[in-house]
């Protein structure tokens, strides 16, 4: 008879502490981040805080994921013990390895390359069928400043994201010269999110 394996399984990280508050607290600090770019909200996260993953970011997973969207994790995060798992358990989200067939994708701009033509643009009949990118970095608050207008924004207004790759600017021209289509990005820092949706422009950007 084989021998059985007592180990205990380790436990996952919780949830929301109360899941329809929470949840739609985070709902609208997303959606008030991508109406108003550059602006940074805060993201209550307390009953995250042991998450495998950047409470922030497994915040807004929990909030805007279900089991319609597809979600990609990048290499770096998915291979992380329990991060696929806690997401998968507490979302619902189906999860896919190609970022092209994402609805959501969670990236760390630390660890992982970012390059917005990978995800999904949406068609010219659905644009709305692209990746929303939720890329956790180290802070909202520093980096080098981009200056961004658009939609949602009063004149011009300050960008800051540590971490961002030399070519995002030009990477950023490329994705919006494609408006209707392309992606939008919620950048997530410890305990706060800033929204850069694809109708914002770079000033100064290439392309």
């Amino acid at each position: 008879m084989p021998e059985m394996n007592t180990q205990p399984r380790p436990l996952l990280a919780a949830g929301f502490a109360d899941p329809v508050f929470d949840s739609q607290s985070a709902f609208r600090a997303a959606m008030e981040a991508l109406a108003r770019p550059g602006r940074i909200r805060p993201v209550g996260t307390a009953s995250l805080a042991d998450a495998p993953l950047l409470p922030s970011a497994a915040a807004l997973v929990l909030a805007l994921c279900d089991f319609e969207t597809p979600l990609h994790l990048s290499a770096h995060l998915g291979g992380q013990s329990g991060v696929a798992e806690y997401l998968r358990f507490h979302s619902d989200a189906p999860l896919v390895p190609e970022p092209s067939r994402a609805a959501f994708a969670v990236l760390d701009l630390e660890q992982d390359r970012l390059d917005l033509e990978g995800f999904a643009q949406g068609t010219p009949e659905y644009p709305d069928r692209s990746t929303t990118i939720i890329a956790c970095c180290a802070s909202v608050e520093t980096g080098a400043a981009l200056t961004i207008a658009g939609p949602g924004i009063a004149g011009v207004a300050s960008l800051r994201v540590a971490g961002l790759p030399a070519d995002f600017a030009a990477q950023w021209a490329a994705n919006r010269a494609g408006f209707p289509l392309g992606v939008d990005v919620l950048f997530a820092a410890p305990g706060t999110i800033v929204g850069l949706p694809r109708s914002a422009r770079i000033i100064g950007e290439t392309g």
